[in-house]
């Protein structure tokens, strides 16, 4: 077996949590010892997938953004975040990035763009932002609002690498009106998030969850779209289309995981 397959890699455990076949025995294993910790963790995923689509559905529909870098991609979810961004503008222009291999070879199912629209896809990890964007910007027109999708990443980032520098440098090149989707795991919520947690840390994953002050300081400079960094359930939860509500009612505290969508002001 390849050694990429031996070690469990979050996007193919999400994958499992989310009900879909990416992945490996491995992934399964540690997938299946967070739910016995955690027994809503699957509904809490798909929460956060469709906290995603509400976010890009707010910004495409409301602020007229049509470009999108989408960082930490994961294995191809329907409706993934072209297909929301495409409805609201055909136009639309998406770059997915993820650093796991096995994505890659699924990404052929990102790249069905409209005709008007374009889709690229860049294997590269968050900890390289100038790579990420290099590469985007073959696509991307950085003198435009560009949104950033940070769902689910940074709690795998550890203090040491800096998370919060990795965000400032993402949107150091966007003009104003530009903006952050970000939603990050937490113990604040549930503290049985906290063993989950440590699931990922013994299957040689860094999970370090982070209280609401860490998170908000990831959205710092940013005006945050109303109703602020909330749980992820109680992020706009009307605004859900038909195809993405997710199924199974979830309390805001279950989802462990805050949620927030920031916009670059004029003066940042």
């Amino acid at each position: 077996m390849h050694s990429d397959t031996i070690r469990p890699h979050p996007a193919r455990m999400y994958d499992y949590l989310l009900g879909g076949k990416t992945h490996y025995a491995a992934d399964r294993r540690a997938a299946a010892a967070v739910r016995c910790v955690l027994p809503h963790a699957p509904a809490a995923a798909r929460h956060n997938r469709s906290f995603m689509r509400r976010a890009v559905r707010c910004l495409a529909r409301e602020h007229g953004i049509r470009q999108f870098l989408d960082i930490g991609t994961g294995i191809p979810t329907p409706p993934n975040l072209h297909q929301v961004a495409q409805r609201e503008h055909p136009e639309a222009r998406i770059v997915y990035c993820d650093n796991d291999p096995i994505v890659l070879a699924h990404a052929r199912a990102l790249m069905n763009s409209t005709d008007e629209g374009v889709i690229d896809y860049v294997q590269a990890d968050v900890r390289d932002p100038q790579a990420i964007l290099g590469h985007a910007a073959r696509t991307l027109d950085f003198t435009r609002p560009v949104a950033v999708s940070l769902v689910a990443l940074l709690h795998f980032i550890p203090d040491g690498d800096d998370p919060h520098g990795i965000v400032q440098a993402l949107l150091r090149p966007l003009p104003a009106g530009s903006a952050l989707i970000l939603s990050h795991g937490t113990a604040d919520l549930d503290p049985r998030a906290e063993a989950a947690a440590r699931i990922y840390t013994a299957s040689g994953l860094t999970c370090t969850l982070r209280a609401r002050p860490a998170v908000a300081q990831l959205l710092a400079g940013l005006e945050l779209l109303d109703p602020g960094l909330v749980p992820t359930a109680a992020w706009r939860p009307d605004d859900a289309a038909p195809d993405d509500t997710p199924p199974g009612a979830l309390s805001p505290e279950q989802t462990c995981v805050w949620a927030g969508v920031g916009i670059r002001p004029e003066n940042a």
